[in-house]
C-alpha cells in the first residue's frame, strides 16, 4: 500500500511530476509526493510575501489558537498512523517513532501556551528628561515569510518544531522536508489544512533539484531561514541567504559521555545505550564518545557490548524492534569505511563491526579509537 500526496503550489495546476519515497529497509516503493519546479518555487514565494505584506490577511491570534488545537487533536487521533508511516519512510523503530509522535503533538500545543503567554513588555521610560512624560513598549508582529529545510531523522516532530511556530507567529511558511521523508511532512500539512489553516498559509515542497533548492534559500522575500541538518550545508547555504534574513541553524556534533569512577553503571549503561544505538545512531545528539575512568572501563565496556548485542536489529515497522534501516545504502558504506578505518589505526573491536545488509549495520562498540580517526573527530551518525 502506498501513500500518495499531491499537493501543488496554491493557485497553480499540478504539473505531473513525483517524488518517490522508498522505505530504507527494503527499498519497497511506500509513497510519492507532487515535486515542485522553479516556477513553482517562485509562485509559492510570492503567495507567501504577500500575505506578509498585506495585514488585513495576517491571521488574528484567535484564529491562530483554534487551528493549533484542533491539528493537535487530529495528531492526537491518527498518531499511530503518523508513527507508523514516520517509521515506514524513514527507519526509526516503531516503539521511538510513537514517542516521537506523542512529542510533536505536545510541541504543537507549546505553540499555543506561547501564543497565551508571550508578548511584548514596557520599556522604562521617565529616567531623564528626554524620557519624561513617555511610554514606551514592544509589541511582536510577524517577522516574514518562513522558509524551513527540514532533516529526515525526526520527520513528525521536526517538521512541526519548524512550522508550528511560524504559524503561532503568524507567518506564511514554505517547508521543505528531507527527500527521504517527506510523507510525514505532508501528513501533518494535510492536517494543518482540515484543522481550518488556508492552504496559503504552509506550503510544503519537494523541489526539482539543487538549483529551485537554492533560489528558494536565496531569495530576497525571505524573512526567516530554518534549517535542520549538515553543518557543511546549513553554513553554506547561511552564506547565501539574503541580507537581513534572520536564520537559525541546527546542526549536529561528536557527543561525548563523561563517567566517572562513582558512577553507578546499572543507571547510566541503559541510558549511554539507548542514547548511542537509538535510531541507529542518526540522531544529531547521539552518544558517539564515552570517556570512562579506568577503574571501571573494563566492565563497563563489557556491559555496552552487551547491551549492544542484545539490540534486536530489523524492520522497524515491527513493534520489537530496538534498532531499525540506516536512512540509506550509501551511509552504511560510509560507517563500514569508517569502523574499519579506525580498526586500522588501532581501535579495538568490541562488538559488532559488520553489515548485515545493504540498509542495516550492527550495534557497535570500538576501544581506544585514535584521537584523530574519523569516529573520534566527525559525526558518525551510525549505531556506533
Amino acid at each position: 500500500m502506498t501513500t500518495t500526496f499531491i499537493m501543488p503550489v496554491p493557485g497553480t495546476q499540478d504539473n505531473g511530476k513525483r517524488h518517490a519515497v522508498t522505505a530504507p529497509w527494503n527499498g519497497e516503493i511506500i509513497g510519492e509526493v507532487s515535486v515542485t519546479d522553479s516556477s513553482g518555487a517562485d509562485k509559492a514565494m510570492q503567495i507567501a510575501y504577500d500575505i506578509f505584506r498585506d495585514k488585513n490577511r495576517w491571521l488574528p491570534p484567535e484564529k491562530r489558537i483554534k487551528v493549533l488545537n484542533k491539528a493537535a487533536e487530529i495528531m492526537q487521533q491518527r498518531a499511530e498512523s503518523l508513527a507508523f508511516l514516520a517509521a515506514h519512510e524513514g527507519g526509526k523503530p516503531l516503539k521511538d517513532s510513537r514517542v516521537e509522535v506523542a512529542r510533536a503533538i505536545d510541541s504543537m500545543r507549546s505553540c499555543v501556551e506561547c501564543l497565551r503567554t508571550e508578548g511584548g513588555r514596557e520599556i522604562p521610560m521617565n529616567l531623564n528628561a528626554a524620557s519624561a512624560n513617555r511610554l514606551a513598549m514592544t509589541h511582536s508582529e510577524p517577522i516574514g515569510v518562513v522558509l524551513a529545510f527540514s532533516a529526515f531523522n525526526h520527520p513528525v516532530n521536526l517538521i512541526v518544531h519548524q512550522i508550528g511556530p511560524a504559524i503561532a507567529s503568524g507567518c506564511p511558511v514554505i517547508v521543505k522536508p528531507a527527500g527521504d521523508t517527506p510523507l510525514s511532512c505532508f501528513a501533518l500539512v494535510e492536517i494543518l489544512r482540515e484543522a481550518g489553516l488556508a492552504a496559503e498559509y504552509c506550503i510544503p515542497v519537494i523541489t526539482e533539484n539543487l538549483d529551485v533548492t537554492t533560489q528558494l534559500a536565496t531569495d530576497e522575500r525571505v524573512g526567516f531561514f530554518s534549517f535542520i541538518g549538515s553543518a557543511k550545508v546549513g553554513w553554506m547555504l547561511r552564506s547565501k541567504i539574503t541580507a537581513g534574513a534572520r536564520c537559525s541553524l541546527e546542526h549536529g556534533g561528536v557527543a561525548p559521555v563523561i563517567v566517572s569512577e562513582d558512577a553507578d553503571l546499572d543507571d547510566c549503561l541503559p541510558l549511554i545505550a539507548k542514547g548511542g544505538f537509538y535510531h541507529a545512531g542518526q540522531v544529531c545528539v547521539s552518544v558517539q564518545r564515552v570517556f570512562v575512568h579506568s577503574s571501571i572501563a573494563e566492565e563497563l565496556i563489557s556491559r555496552l557490548a552487551r547491551l549492544a548485542d542484545g539490540m534486536t536489529i530489523g524492520d522497524p515497522t515491527s513493534a520489537d524492534t530496538d534498532v531499525g534501516p540506516l536512512i540509506r545504502h550509501a551511509e552504511t558504506n560510509r560507517i563500514e569505511e569508517w569502523v574499519n578505518e579506525a580498526i586500522e589505526q588501532g581501535a579495538t573491536l568490541v562488538t559488532g563491526g559488520k553489515r548485515l545488509s545493504g540498509a542495516e549495520y550492527a550495534c557497535t562498540v570500538l576501544l581506544n579509537p585514535a584521537e584523530n580517526s574519523k569516529v573520534s573527530t566527525q559525526e558518525i551518525f551510525g549505531p556506533v
